[in-house]
């Protein structure tokens, strides 16, 4: 039994990549905290999968969840806003 087949390794990781998303805010590591979280689920379920598999099934899951979180919290009118005039003249 490695420590990827351990739920609290992933859930440990989740909190911790959701600690360092409020330091680091932009959205970046928050899928992966999300699709960590996940993983702590599918670990607990005892799904029998390799360590190998556990990578690529994690990696899956956080750029699914940044996608549905990109999705969600995107801008309304999901434009950039681009200025022409500089306030100073």
């Amino acid at each position: 039994m490695g420590v990827l087949s351990l739920w609290w390794v992933w859930l440990g990781a989740a909190i911790a990549l959701a600690l360092l998303e409020t330091l680091v805010p932009g959205f970046i590591f928050l899928g992966f905290a999300a699709g960590a979280a996940i993983m702590a689920g599918l670990v607990a379920l005892s799904v029998p999968i390799g360590p190998a598999g556990l990578f690529a099934l994690f990696a899956g899951l956080s750029l699914l969840t940044w996608f549905v979180l990109r999705r969600i919290f995107r801008a309304p009118n999901d434009q950039t806003r681009i200025i022409d005039e500089d306030i100073n003249n």
